[in-house]
């Protein structure tokens, strides 16, 4: 019988670090997994059949029951951790998972914090309802922390915004006025439907919150929604942004004309969800509501929006003259 491990204690069994990658270890055989952690647990499964009634089920089942709750933005991130996990815990049985594989998953993906946090996330909802149909006993995500994740400090100037605006397409400079106009997010832009221009102006519902608001109209943003219309005008399309088939613009593809306008420009490290950043930070300058604009619940999440860096003014008390003044 193979003695318990006093090291590594969060690898699966018969797998060892050994210069610079991880092997899986048997009968005096060195089987050579990856180099990553993550690659080892992904080869580590490979080698071991799925439990009948495993991980991969499991997931499956419990992200089905929870994808009505969801937005799409959501689903869709929760769809790629899904991925993830089916490969990582194919040798699994749910009772068979322990708080020291959950860890293990979080150290494999340190490089990417933000995935690795959707996977603790879902991994936490998947125990939780096995957890109620008494599949299990305890629920091995809870007590796992988070990654901490950054906060992007990056605000684009209006000189860079020129750059970019100068190599991008007619639509994608019509996406990037609404967006700095409107202070939303790309995939609501995107999905602005020809209802949703009122009398008052543009009405939102915001896909990742459910947050409901009215952008009003200014000369500037009309101007912008009258530009968007123009766009391939022989087509009859229920959203104001469509493509040549009237369809709505894929995110996908806005991004990468983004990012193509920006190679083109020589602006580096600017994403186009950094222009809802832009625009909450200009309209906290003028005086402006930005937790409104951004249909947050309260100032404290529209914090990481905003990313005015210019340091204020601190005056000091006044104390009278000093004695040796006043001599």
């Amino acid at each position: 019988m193979a003695r318990p491990r006093k090291a590594d204690t969060h690898l699966p069994p018969c797998v060892y670090p050994r210069h610079g990658a991880f092997w899986h270890v048997k009968s005096g055989k060195w089987t050579r997994l990856g180099a990553t952690l993550e690659d080892a647990l992904v080869a580590y499964a490979r080698m071991h059949d799925a439990p009948r009634g495993g991980m991969p089920d499991l997931i499956d089942t419990v992200l089905t029951h929870i994808r009505p709750n969801l937005s799409k933005n959501t689903i869709a991130q929760y769809d790629t951790a899904a991925r993830k996990l089916k490969k990582m815990l194919v040798q699994f049985a749910p009772d068979q998972v322990r708080p020291k594989h959950i860890a293990a998953i979080k150290v494999a993906m340190a490089s990417t914090p933000n995935m690795a946090n959707r996977c603790l996330s879902l991994l936490r909802q998947v125990f939780s309802w096995a957890l109620e149909q008494q599949l299990i006993e305890m629920n091995p995500a809870v007590g796992i922390k988070r990654h901490l994740e950054s906060k992007r400090g990056r605000l684009i100037s209006m000189d860079e915004y020129r750059a970019i605006y100068g190599h991008a397409g007619e639509r994608l400079q019509v996406i990037m006025d609404l967006l700095i106009r409107t202070g939303q997010r790309v995939s609501d832009v995107l999905r602005i439907r020809r209802t949703d221009l009122t009398d008052e102006g543009i009405r939102f519902v915001q896909q990742k919150t459910g947050a409901k608001l009215v952008v009003p109209w200014t000369p500037e943003l009309r101007a912008v929604v009258d530009r968007a219309k123009l766009l391939h005008g022989n087509i009859r399309a229920l959203t104001l942004l469509h493509n040549r088939r009237g369809k709505t613009p894929d995110y996908r593809t806005v991004a990468l004309q983004w990012t193509k306008a920006c190679e083109a420009a020589g602006v580096a490290d600017a994403h186009i969800h950094d222009l809802r950043a832009v625009a909450l930070t200009a309209a906290r300058k003028q005086g402006l509501n930005a937790t409104r604009l951004a249909g947050h619940s309260s100032p404290a999440m529209t914090e990481r929006y905003l990313r005015d860096r210019e340091e204020p003014l601190a005056d000091g008390p006044s104390f009278g003259q000093s004695n040796r003044q006043a001599e």
